[in-house]
Protein backbone atom coordinates (compact mmCIF):
# COMPACT_ATOMS: atom_id res chain seq x y z
CA UNK A 1 0.00 0.00 0.00
CA UNK A 2 2.92 2.34 0.77
CA UNK A 3 4.12 1.70 -2.64
CA UNK A 4 1.47 2.43 -4.55
CA UNK A 5 0.99 5.88 -2.77
CA UNK A 6 4.21 6.29 -3.49
CA UNK A 7 3.51 5.69 -7.28
CA UNK A 8 0.33 7.59 -7.54
CA UNK A 9 2.37 10.51 -5.76
CA UNK A 10 5.43 10.38 -8.36
CA UNK A 11 2.51 10.50 -11.37
CA UNK A 12 0.72 13.56 -9.80
CA UNK A 13 4.03 15.14 -9.15
CA UNK A 14 4.72 14.12 -12.78
CA UNK A 15 1.86 15.91 -14.37
CA UNK A 16 2.16 19.31 -12.15
CA UNK A 17 5.27 19.33 -13.75
CA UNK A 18 3.97 19.14 -17.37
CA UNK A 19 1.30 21.72 -16.83
CA UNK A 20 4.06 24.11 -15.40
CA UNK A 21 6.37 23.28 -18.53
CA UNK A 22 3.25 24.25 -20.70
CA UNK A 23 2.13 27.43 -18.72
CA UNK A 24 5.95 28.37 -18.53
CA UNK A 25 6.26 28.01 -22.27
CA UNK A 26 8.42 25.39 -22.09
CA UNK A 27 6.47 23.45 -24.67
CA UNK A 28 7.23 23.32 -28.38
CA UNK A 29 5.07 26.31 -29.52
CA UNK A 30 3.00 25.05 -32.79
CA UNK A 31 1.68 28.21 -34.11
CA UNK A 32 3.70 31.54 -34.94
CA UNK A 33 3.14 34.15 -32.38
CA UNK A 34 1.52 36.94 -34.77
CA UNK A 35 -0.63 34.30 -36.11
CA UNK A 36 -3.11 31.46 -34.83
CA UNK A 37 -3.05 29.10 -37.60
CA UNK A 38 -5.70 27.55 -35.81
CA UNK A 39 -8.25 30.12 -36.12
CA UNK A 40 -8.71 31.51 -40.02
CA UNK A 41 -11.44 33.82 -41.67
CA UNK A 42 -12.12 31.02 -44.76
CA UNK A 43 -13.03 32.67 -48.18
CA UNK A 44 -14.52 29.70 -50.51
CA UNK A 45 -13.60 30.06 -54.01
CA UNK A 46 -15.85 29.83 -56.81
CA UNK A 47 -15.70 26.46 -59.01
CA UNK A 48 -13.37 28.33 -61.06
CA UNK A 49 -11.03 28.75 -58.33
CA UNK A 50 -10.87 25.21 -57.51
CA UNK A 51 -7.71 25.16 -58.19
CA UNK A 52 -6.34 28.48 -57.30
CA UNK A 53 -2.57 28.27 -56.98
CA UNK A 54 -0.73 31.96 -56.09
CA UNK A 55 -2.43 34.83 -55.19
CA UNK A 56 -1.56 38.73 -54.86
CA UNK A 57 -2.51 42.15 -53.51
CA UNK A 58 -2.33 45.52 -55.41
CA UNK A 59 0.13 47.47 -52.92
CA UNK A 60 -1.26 45.37 -50.05
CA UNK A 61 -4.73 46.64 -50.67
CA UNK A 62 -6.86 43.68 -49.54
CA UNK A 63 -10.08 44.84 -50.63
CA UNK A 64 -8.83 43.09 -53.96
CA UNK A 65 -7.62 39.14 -54.11
CA UNK A 66 -5.97 39.29 -57.63
CA UNK A 67 -5.43 34.76 -58.33
CA UNK A 68 -4.17 32.49 -60.86
CA UNK A 69 -5.29 28.69 -61.34
CA UNK A 70 -3.06 26.25 -62.58
CA UNK A 71 -4.83 25.26 -65.57
CA UNK A 72 -5.81 28.36 -67.53
CA UNK A 73 -4.10 31.30 -68.59
CA UNK A 74 -6.26 33.78 -66.65
CA UNK A 75 -5.87 35.96 -63.77
CA UNK A 76 -8.84 36.31 -61.44
CA UNK A 77 -9.65 39.20 -59.18
CA UNK A 78 -12.28 38.94 -56.39
CA UNK A 79 -13.95 40.51 -53.60
CA UNK A 80 -13.28 39.52 -50.15
CA UNK A 81 -15.87 37.34 -49.54
CA UNK A 82 -17.77 37.81 -52.39
CA UNK A 83 -18.02 34.96 -55.09
CA UNK A 84 -18.62 36.42 -57.86
CA UNK A 85 -15.31 36.94 -59.97
CA UNK A 86 -13.61 38.86 -63.33
CA UNK A 87 -10.85 37.59 -65.12
CA UNK A 88 -8.57 38.44 -67.72
CA UNK A 89 -7.28 36.09 -70.42
CA UNK A 90 -3.65 36.72 -70.90
CA UNK A 91 -1.93 33.09 -72.16
CA UNK A 92 -2.72 29.60 -73.25
CA UNK A 93 -3.94 26.80 -71.19
CA UNK A 94 -0.75 25.83 -68.97
CA UNK A 95 0.69 24.90 -65.30
CA UNK A 96 0.85 28.30 -63.87
CA UNK A 97 1.73 28.40 -60.42
CA UNK A 98 2.30 32.18 -59.18
CA UNK A 99 1.40 35.70 -59.39
CA UNK A 100 2.72 39.22 -57.85
CA UNK A 101 1.77 42.75 -58.84
CA UNK A 102 4.90 45.13 -58.41
CA UNK A 103 5.80 48.48 -60.16
CA UNK A 104 2.01 48.13 -61.73
CA UNK A 105 2.53 45.00 -63.92
CA UNK A 106 1.82 41.74 -63.36
CA UNK A 107 3.90 38.94 -63.30
CA UNK A 108 2.74 35.14 -63.59
CA UNK A 109 5.38 32.32 -63.03
CA UNK A 110 4.44 29.24 -64.73
CA UNK A 111 5.87 25.85 -63.85
CA UNK A 112 8.84 25.07 -66.30
CA UNK A 113 10.68 28.66 -65.41
CA UNK A 114 8.52 30.61 -67.45
CA UNK A 115 7.49 34.26 -66.48
CA UNK A 116 4.60 36.14 -68.03
CA UNK A 117 4.33 40.08 -67.45
CA UNK A 118 1.78 42.52 -68.80
CA UNK A 119 0.50 46.04 -67.22
CA UNK A 120 -1.55 45.89 -64.18
CA UNK A 121 -4.10 48.38 -65.85
CA UNK A 122 -4.57 45.75 -68.51
CA UNK A 123 -6.39 43.93 -65.65
CA UNK A 124 -10.06 45.41 -66.62
CA UNK A 125 -9.92 43.76 -69.61
CA UNK A 126 -11.53 40.32 -70.75
CA UNK A 127 -8.65 39.47 -72.44
CA UNK A 128 -4.92 40.86 -73.76
CA UNK A 129 -2.10 40.02 -75.99
CA UNK A 130 0.29 42.74 -75.23
CA UNK A 131 1.91 40.17 -73.04
CA UNK A 132 5.85 39.92 -72.37
CA UNK A 133 7.06 36.22 -72.31
CA UNK A 134 10.65 35.15 -70.94
CA UNK A 135 10.32 31.30 -72.50
CA UNK A 136 12.07 29.04 -69.56
CA UNK A 137 13.96 32.00 -68.23
CA UNK A 138 15.13 29.64 -65.11
CA UNK A 139 17.20 26.89 -64.92
CA UNK A 140 15.52 23.29 -65.59
CA UNK A 141 13.28 22.21 -63.15
CA UNK A 142 9.73 23.02 -61.55
CA UNK A 143 9.27 25.95 -59.90
CA UNK A 144 6.04 27.71 -57.48
CA UNK A 145 6.90 30.35 -55.45
CA UNK A 146 7.35 33.90 -56.58
CA UNK A 147 7.37 37.52 -54.81
CA UNK A 148 7.55 40.41 -55.89
CA UNK A 149 9.16 43.45 -53.93
CA UNK A 150 7.04 46.61 -54.43
CA UNK A 151 10.16 48.78 -52.93
CA UNK A 152 12.81 47.55 -54.72
CA UNK A 153 11.08 45.92 -57.98
CA UNK A 154 13.40 42.61 -57.69
CA UNK A 155 11.22 39.43 -58.43
CA UNK A 156 11.78 36.18 -56.09
CA UNK A 157 11.63 32.98 -57.53
CA UNK A 158 11.78 29.67 -55.39
CA UNK A 159 12.58 26.17 -57.23
CA UNK A 160 10.77 23.41 -55.98
CA UNK A 161 12.40 20.66 -57.52
CA UNK A 162 15.73 21.48 -59.67
CA UNK A 163 18.60 19.15 -60.52
CA UNK A 164 20.79 21.72 -59.07
CA UNK A 165 19.30 21.05 -55.92
CA UNK A 166 19.91 18.28 -53.36
CA UNK A 167 17.79 17.70 -50.50
CA UNK A 168 19.57 19.79 -47.94
CA UNK A 169 19.53 22.60 -50.22
CA UNK A 170 17.08 25.19 -52.10
CA UNK A 171 17.60 27.40 -54.61
CA UNK A 172 16.43 30.86 -55.08
CA UNK A 173 16.79 33.06 -58.16
CA UNK A 174 16.56 37.32 -58.04
CA UNK A 175 15.47 39.62 -60.53
CA UNK A 176 15.17 43.41 -61.41
CA UNK A 177 11.97 44.07 -63.00
CA UNK A 178 12.02 46.98 -65.74
CA UNK A 179 9.24 48.79 -67.96
CA UNK A 180 9.51 45.50 -70.28
CA UNK A 181 12.71 43.75 -69.17
CA UNK A 182 13.72 41.27 -66.60
CA UNK A 183 17.24 41.32 -65.43
CA UNK A 184 19.62 38.66 -63.63
CA UNK A 185 20.69 40.39 -59.97
CA UNK A 186 21.45 37.43 -57.62
CA UNK A 187 20.54 33.82 -56.14
CA UNK A 188 19.73 33.00 -52.64
CA UNK A 189 19.66 29.67 -50.87
CA UNK A 190 17.06 27.90 -47.84
CA UNK A 191 19.49 25.81 -46.26
CA UNK A 192 16.97 22.28 -45.26
CA UNK A 193 19.46 21.30 -42.44
CA UNK A 194 18.59 24.39 -40.63
CA UNK A 195 14.58 23.52 -41.03
CA UNK A 196 15.24 19.96 -39.40
CA UNK A 197 15.61 21.27 -35.67
CA UNK A 198 11.95 22.66 -36.12
CA UNK A 199 10.26 19.91 -37.74
CA UNK A 200 10.83 16.47 -38.68
CA UNK A 201 8.96 16.62 -42.12
CA UNK A 202 11.79 17.70 -44.45
CA UNK A 203 14.14 14.35 -44.03
CA UNK A 204 13.35 13.46 -47.70
CA UNK A 205 13.96 17.42 -48.77
CA UNK A 206 11.65 20.78 -49.08
CA UNK A 207 9.12 21.18 -51.57
CA UNK A 208 8.33 24.90 -51.39
CA UNK A 209 4.85 26.12 -52.53
CA UNK A 210 4.94 29.77 -52.20
CA UNK A 211 6.41 32.76 -50.57
CA UNK A 212 6.19 36.33 -49.71
CA UNK A 213 7.89 38.99 -47.42
CA UNK A 214 6.04 39.79 -43.80
CA UNK A 215 5.75 43.96 -44.39
CA UNK A 216 5.67 44.47 -40.73
CA UNK A 217 8.96 42.23 -39.61
CA UNK A 218 10.62 41.84 -43.13
CA UNK A 219 10.96 38.32 -42.59
CA UNK A 220 10.13 35.12 -45.17
CA UNK A 221 7.23 33.11 -44.97
CA UNK A 222 7.56 30.27 -47.18
CA UNK A 223 4.80 27.29 -47.85
CA UNK A 224 5.23 23.89 -48.69
CA UNK A 225 2.08 21.95 -49.73
CA UNK A 226 3.92 18.57 -49.61
CA UNK A 227 5.84 18.99 -46.30
CA UNK A 228 2.84 20.47 -44.74
CA UNK A 229 4.72 23.21 -43.72
CA UNK A 230 5.03 26.92 -42.84
CA UNK A 231 8.19 27.76 -42.93
CA UNK A 232 9.63 31.44 -41.22
CA UNK A 233 13.12 32.90 -42.07
CA UNK A 234 14.82 36.14 -41.24
CA UNK A 235 15.72 38.77 -44.33
CA UNK A 236 18.75 36.88 -45.16
CA UNK A 237 17.74 33.51 -45.46
CA UNK A 238 18.12 32.35 -42.07
CA UNK A 239 15.92 29.77 -40.40
CA UNK A 240 14.40 31.02 -37.58
CA UNK A 241 11.29 28.08 -37.18
CA UNK A 242 8.72 25.81 -38.96
CA UNK A 243 5.44 25.00 -37.89
CA UNK A 244 3.17 21.95 -39.18
CA UNK A 245 0.02 22.73 -41.20
CA UNK A 246 -2.58 21.05 -39.97
CA UNK A 247 -4.48 19.13 -42.75
CA UNK A 248 -8.04 19.58 -41.66
CA UNK A 249 -7.34 23.45 -41.94
CA UNK A 250 -4.78 23.53 -45.16
CA UNK A 251 -6.37 21.25 -47.67
CA UNK A 252 -3.61 21.62 -50.30
CA UNK A 253 -1.27 25.41 -49.16
CA UNK A 254 -0.60 26.82 -53.16
CA UNK A 255 -0.17 30.70 -52.28
CA UNK A 256 0.56 32.74 -49.52
CA UNK A 257 0.84 36.83 -49.49
CA UNK A 258 0.45 39.60 -46.68
CA UNK A 259 -1.56 43.04 -46.93
CA UNK A 260 -0.24 45.97 -45.85
CA UNK A 261 -1.09 45.47 -42.44
CA UNK A 262 0.57 42.19 -41.84
CA UNK A 263 -2.07 40.10 -42.32
CA UNK A 264 -1.75 36.67 -43.89
CA UNK A 265 -3.35 35.03 -46.46
CA UNK A 266 -2.88 31.30 -47.44
CA UNK A 267 -4.90 29.66 -50.30
CA UNK A 268 -5.55 26.31 -50.74
CA UNK A 269 -6.75 24.04 -53.96
CA UNK A 270 -10.10 22.10 -53.37
CA UNK A 271 -10.80 18.80 -54.43
CA UNK A 272 -13.82 16.42 -55.02
CA UNK A 273 -15.36 17.19 -51.76
CA UNK A 274 -14.56 20.54 -51.05
CA UNK A 275 -14.17 24.25 -52.58
CA UNK A 276 -10.79 25.85 -53.21
CA UNK A 277 -10.49 28.67 -50.37
CA UNK A 278 -8.47 31.31 -49.13
CA UNK A 279 -7.64 31.65 -45.27
CA UNK A 280 -7.37 35.24 -43.87
CA UNK A 281 -4.69 35.16 -40.50
CA UNK A 282 -5.19 38.68 -38.54
CA UNK A 283 -2.00 39.74 -37.85
CA UNK A 284 -1.94 39.43 -33.46
CA UNK A 285 -0.62 42.70 -31.59
CA UNK A 286 2.46 42.23 -29.72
Amino acid sequence: MKYQRLIMLAAVLWATAGIIGCASGQEEVKTPKEYNLDKPERFAMPESLLEISGISFYKGNNDTVYAIQDEEGKLFRLAWGNKKQYHVKFGKSGDYEDVSILRDRVVVLKSNGSLYSFPFSDAIYEEIDSVQEWPRLLPEGEYEGMFGDENSGLLYILCKNCKVDDKDNVTGYIYQLGDSSLAPAGQFNVDVESIKPFSGKVKKGFRPSALAKNPVTGEWFIVSAINKLLVIADENWKIKNAYPLNGNTFNQPEGIAFDKSGNMYISNEGDDLSAGNILKFARLKP
